[in-house]
């Protein structure tokens, strides 16, 4: 197996687990530097520089998106992506394969490569049937929108049947609701406030919670995603 370029900037004791990662691939935390005995960042091909908008990124600027085995997005919102330190961390571990790769290349003295835009997980991660109880995943199941007057401002969360009168705190027992909703409401349930819910609250399944994330795309698409992301709005060039 090739050694891995990260460790020639490798920070001291600066490999850590990637965030949301179910595989848990290093992170090497160091930027590259040129002349520091690590990677540098090469622009492209001589003459190529200015026909391609890659060329002109920074490597910061040049996430992988994180595919599961199956070819779909580990997740869609927040959009599965990884820096490109982690992307080829996790290639010199041959644990993803490259699909798709941006024109930025990366260089050692012995090593060089295009940074990856595109990879596929080699072992498929299995996703839990329901998603955790959080107040992120409550408000993706509403969309991010107050459950009594469709507000998306001053979000907060409510006990449909209040605590006092028994509520739990359960997916099936909480909404979404903007901060006058719930201080309208008080300490009653919508039928004593007179307040109609929109929607019922549930308890989501991960696929459902995806399907809500598909309508929040990011503000930045790259090209090369258009093949596995499936959001219909125009994708940046």
């Amino acid at each position: 197996m090739l050694s891995c370029p990260c460790h020639a900037f490798q920070r001291k004791g600066g490999h850590e687990s990637a965030a949301g990662s179910a595989i848990g691939v290093p992170v090497c935390e160091r930027k590259v530097r040129a002349g520091a005995g690590g990677l540098s960042v090469m622009r492209g091909r001589p003459g190529s520089f200015m026909y391609h908008s890659d060329l002109m990124r920074h490597p910061d600027s040049c996430p992988a998106l994180v595919l599961n085995a199956d070819y779909t997005p580990l997740s869609y919102y927040p959009l599965s992506l990884w820096n490109w330190q982690t992307a080829i961390k996790a290639v010199f571990l041959q644990r993803v394969d490259i699909i798709a790769e941006y024109e930025r290349e990366v260089r050692s003295p012995n090593f060089a490569m295009r940074l990856p835009s595109v990879i596929a997980l080699r072992q498929f991660v299995k996703q839990s049937e329901h998603p955790a109880f959080t107040r992120f995943n409550l408000f993706l199941r509403d969309r991010f929108s107050c459950q009594y007057c469709g507000s998306q401002s001053d979000l907060t969360f409510d006990h449909v049947i209040p605590r006092a009168q028994g509520g739990r705190t359960t997916w099936e027992n909480v909404s979404t609701a903007c901060a006058p909703c719930n201080l309208r409401k008080g300490g009653r349930t919508p039928a004593q406030a007179r307040m109609r819910l929109f929607e019922a609250p549930i308890r989501p399944t991960s696929w459902q919670l995806q399907e809500h994330g598909r309508s929040f795309p990011p503000h930045y698409l790259h090209q090369s995603w258009r093949d596995w992301l499936y959001w219909d709005i125009e994708l940046e060039a």
